[in-house]
Formats: structure tokens, C-alpha cells, sequence
């Protein structure tokens, strides 16, 4: 098991901008609590704020993917085309380069892989 990065970019709907951070906050606290949750990081756009991005790190494949069934995920995705007009969700392989504090997201995260 090799651990994974994940890139979650999304825009609210017009008018569901607070609606989808708060749906996204809900979901924060449980998963930091899951196994194999290394970092679960929410980020709103400084420019547009009806953007929201998830930048995650998992240990692995197989515990991401238990992530993604739990009910807190289940919770948001039930309303996904309530809150978004797009998604998008990239699961990458880390590629650490150049000085290790400022390529690799892992040292960031008080745990080096």
C-alpha cells in the first residue's frame, strides 16, 4: 500500500455558496478521525468564494476508498447536485522533488512517507 494524494476541486451553485462550505465543514472532523487520514485540508477561492477545493493525503488506496463510503461523504454526496455545477476529484501519486520542504506535501503534515 503506497500512499496517495487527492485533489478535490468544486463550484457551488450561484447562491449555494454557504450552503456547500457548510456542508463540506461537516464533513472535516470525522474523516481527520479515519484511518489512514494523513491530511483533509478545505480551501475556499480568494477570488471566487463559490470555489472549494479539498487537497487530501491517504496512506493508502484502500483506505480512501472506505473514506469515500462512510456516511459523512454519503451525507454531502446526496446533495451534490443541489449545492455544485461541477466537480472534480484526481487521485495522483506523489512525485517529491527539488527541496524536501517545498516539494513534497509531506512535510507538511508532520509525517514523511
Amino acid at each position: 500500500m503506497s500512499e496517495i494524494v487527492v485533489v478535490g476541486a468544486f463550484t457551488a451553485k450561484p447562491g449555494k455558496e454557504q450552503d456547500a462550505r457548510e456542508a463540506f465543514e461537516a464533513v472535516v472532523e470525522p474523516t481527520h478521525a479515519e484511518s489512514g487520514c494523513i491530511l483533509y485540508a478545505l480551501h475556499q477561492g480568494a477570488d471566487d468564494p463559490a470555489r472549494l477545493a479539498f487537497i487530501e493525503r491517504w496512506a493508502s488506496r484502500e483506505e480512501l476508498d472506505a473514506h469515500l463510503k462512510s456516511d459523512h461523504v454519503a451525507d454531502v454526496l446526496r446533495r451534490a447536485d443541489e449545492l455544485f455545477e461541477t466537480s472534480d476529484i484526481t487521485i495522483y501519486n506523489p512525485l517529491p522533488g527539488g527541496e524536501s520542504k517545498k516539494g513534497s506535501l509531506a512535510e507538511h503534515a508532520d509525517r514523511v512517507a
